[in-house]
């Protein structure tokens, strides 16, 4: 078969990259590093790779020492100033701390988790909440976090899928760039910037079964694919550091893994920052069975390319005598120091090594800030259901039943990872309802716990129900029910939410379920008897006033989900973009397919409703060749035929319908949030390179062949209009 386009890994990679990294490299910098170095004894080169979280006064003559490079977990002005103070006047060489922080969707004013905020599929959104998180993180001492976390997940038992972007690999690029540019800004020298750390590196998303830290074994071709684009991406924008990841890659450990962190990271991708483990993923390679001592660990963490030990001692307690030994050289350890004096003189902390606690009062949790979470909030709900026109709610509305364990309750709202948020700073759904009606109207009851409840409980909340016009339930998930170490087994509502939810129901009573959770949730019961189904995900502060804007018509929906909803746990993994099959599901019996349930997922993936309607028509898809490119141009015409104005997110996929290798049914390449008002219409194009349509062969090289490819533009994965374009090799 003759190649379209040929592109080796290695080439197409950096050439991509060399322009964003090569900004971390200031010829005066590099200067200032090598003097630096030069001076520096072993115990203070060793110094810069050792983290360390929290502190207390035993630290300080280490400290002073410099053999603390870093810390985490220590935050606000007055507390971060103090320790700097130590190491900048106290310690021989004055070389500044580095404080990093987990600031994953918000540092004080708390945004929606990150699954959930991928819901609005805008870029533009997430990198001003990414900035305005840094902002507040900067005003109190925190020069760096811990995100963004851009994981591909495909299995919603894995807890952890409520800290990233989804199961789709370009949307979580195009979002990952956007909270490194969020984060970073136009210049880490800014004092309200703090360096990213994209994590988990690399296919953390990919653990078996969905259990959190156990092993993942994928092809070399999914791991280019699906699981490294975001990093690769990520580093693009011009990311400063990497956080090695806690689980094994096809049998090597990802926190001493050469080829992930030196072959592509470094040498293909060209990556001039600095690798940070996880929490003491160096110390955890004698669990993998890798390692026999904490010094052997060191040596292969350190040797694959890890630099910074984030609380595992394995560097602090060994590399001197490992050094001494003739095992690992100064110049590997020089290396390393190098990396991380580049991003602190790149944070200018050799120049600015405080911050003005005057900063953290005004910046913290701003009116600013508040209006910015409820805008993402707003831009995060997913209408999965309305109908009849069930929602929007007329505020003249006579009675209302308030119900559920979620609906007045202040801190599962802030989602797992919620930094420096506060339940008090949260608004509640009952809150946001009491904002828009008179309080007297409403009518509110738990009617059971998210874990736990009684019978009694639930007829208390049927009483209420049989009294009202209409009843909003709020149901899923605590805040600890997803994140790290919250894998789970089951996806159903916990407890005795489903009692509650059919229990209300049966009252007759017109139903609007509100579902809080930090994963997709198996609910086909729901699905198929509740009139109106609002996804929220965990919002943050400004949950009930978002909320109640949507349920009330304040603001009309445009969310999409970014992951796949299943009909049951037995799918799992389930993801729009799979690979077909030699015998693709149908009627006989002998395809590939379930007994007892259908193929299909509940909700799938780029799924979501408005309360107005969208027409796409006129889809045109033309090709252009030049001498050295040939681009894809596809346009559409989208028209709001509803009465309200509204949000659509419209979406291009793409499938290669004949290759070398088998490819996905479709796979998502461009989209765009538009907002029409009634009746207005407008044309979206797009433009597609090439180089764009290829994959990885069973040689492992990059190419693009000649063929047809059909097209779709609509506005989910499973909807739109289909066109088709060709290739050909001259």
């Amino acid at each position: 078969m003759k190649f379209l386009k040929f592109t080796l890994p290695l080439f197409l990679i950096c050439t991509l990259t060399l322009t964003a990294q090569n900004s971390l490299i200031n010829p005066d910098i590099e200067n200032r590093i090598e003097s630096l170095v030069q001076q520096m004894t072993l115990d203070e080169k060793i110094g810069q790779l050792h983290q360390v979280s929290g502190y207390n006064e035993n630290l300080k003559q280490q400290i002073q020492q410099g053999k603390i490079g870093s810390f985490l977990n220590v935050k606000g002005a007055t507390a971060t100033n103090e320790i700097q103070r130590i190491a900048v006047e106290e310690s021989r060489l004055k070389i500044p701390l580095i404080f990093g922080l987990d600031v994953i969707h918000g540092y004080r004013t708390i945004f929606p988790i990150p699954l959930g905020e991928a819901s609005s599929w805008d870029p533009d959104l997430v990198e001003r909440t990414s900035a305005m998180a840094a902002r507040e993180a900067a005003a109190s001492g925190i020069h760096w976090t811990f995100a963004p976390m851009v994981d591909i997940a495909r299995d919603p038992r894995w807890g952890r899928i409520a800290e990233g972007h989804g199961e789709d690999p370009y949307l979580g690029s195009v979002l990952a760039a956007a909270k490194v540019r969020g984060f970073q800004g136009k210049s880490l020298n800014d004092p309200f910037t703090i360096v990213a750390c994209p994590k988990h590196y690399v296919a953390y998303g990919g653990a078996q079964a969905g259990r959190d830290y156990h092993a993942v074994d994928i092809s070399i071709n999914t791991l280019r694919e699906i699981y490294l684009p975001p990093f690769k991406v990520a580093v693009d924008a011009g990311a400063g550091t990497i956080m090695s990841a806690f689980n094994e890659l096809n049998g090597v450990p990802t926190s001493a893994n050469l080829f992930t962190l030196t072959q592509i990271l470094r040498n293909e991708w060209g990556f001039q920052g600095f690798v940070v483990s996880d929490w003491n993923s160096i110390g955890e390679l004698l669990n993998h069975g890798i390692a026999a001592t904490p010094a052997e660990a060191g040596i292969k963490a350190l040797l694959a390319g890890v630099d910074m030990d984030m609380m595992g001692f394995v560097y602090a307690n060994n590399l001197a005598d490992l050094e001494k030994q003739g095992i690992i050289s100064e110049k590997t350890i020089d290396e390393a120091v190098r990396r991380i004096l580049r991003i602190k003189f790149q944070l200018g902390l050799f120049e600015h090594p405080f911050i003005n606690p005057e900063f953290e009062k005004t910046t913290v949790l701003s009116k600013e800030n508040l209006a910015l979470a409820r805008e993402s909030a707003q831009k995060s709900i997913v209408l999965l259901k309305n109908d009849n026109q069930l929602l929007p709610l007329n505020k003249n509305i006579k009675s209302l039943a308030v119900i559920g364990p979620l609906a007045d309750n202040r801190h599962d709202q802030l989602g797992c990872w919620h930094c420096e948020g506060k339940d008090i700073d949260v608004v509640t759904v009952l809150e946001g309802i009491q904002s828009k009606i008179p309080t007297e109207k409403i009518r509110y009851t738990k009617g059971c716990e998210v874990q736990g409840g009684s019978e009694k409980e639930i007829l208390k909340a049927v009483e209420i129900a049989q009294n009202v016009e209409a009843a909003i339930l709020v149901v899923g998930e605590s805040a600890d029910m997803s994140g790290e170490a919250a894998s789970r087994s089951s996806l159903d509502l916990a407890g005795y939410q489903k009692k509650l939810v059919k229990a209300v129901y049966e009252t007759g009573t017109p139903t609007v379920v509100v579902l809080m959770n930090g994963r997709p949730l198996t609910i086909p019961w729901i699905a198929e008897k509740i009139p109106a189904i609002l996804e929220t995900w965990q919002l943050g502060v400004q949950s009930g006033n978002a909320i109640a804007d949507v349920i009330f018509g304040d603001y009309n929906p445009g969310g999409k989900l970014p992951v796949t909803f299943p009909r049951t746990v037995g799918q799992v993994p389930i993801f729009y973009n799979h690979k077909n099959t030699g015998r693709p599901s149908g009627s006989d019996k002998f395809t590939s397919k379930y007994l007892d349930v259908p193929v299909t997922p509940l909700f799938p993936f780029g799924y979501g409703l408005s309360y107005t309607k969208f027409k796409f028509s006129n889809l045109k898809v033309t090709v252009e060749k030049t001498d050295d490119m040939t681009k894809i141009f596809a346009g559409v015409e989208v028209q709001n035929i509803g009465d309200r104005i509204g949000d659509e997110i419209v979406q291009l996929y793409v499938q290669d319908v004949v290759a070398s290798t088998t490819r996905p049914v479709k796979e998502l390449k461009r989209f765009r949030r538009i907002s029409l008002e009634p009746n207005e219409k407008k044309k979206v194009e797009f433009q597609l390179n090439t180089n764009e349509l290829g994959f990885y062969n069973q040689n492992l090289e990059y190419v693009v062949e000649p063929g047809v490819f059909k097209i779709w533009v609509g506005p989910s994965s499973v909807q739109g209009l289909e066109g088709s374009f060709e290739l050909t090799d001259n």
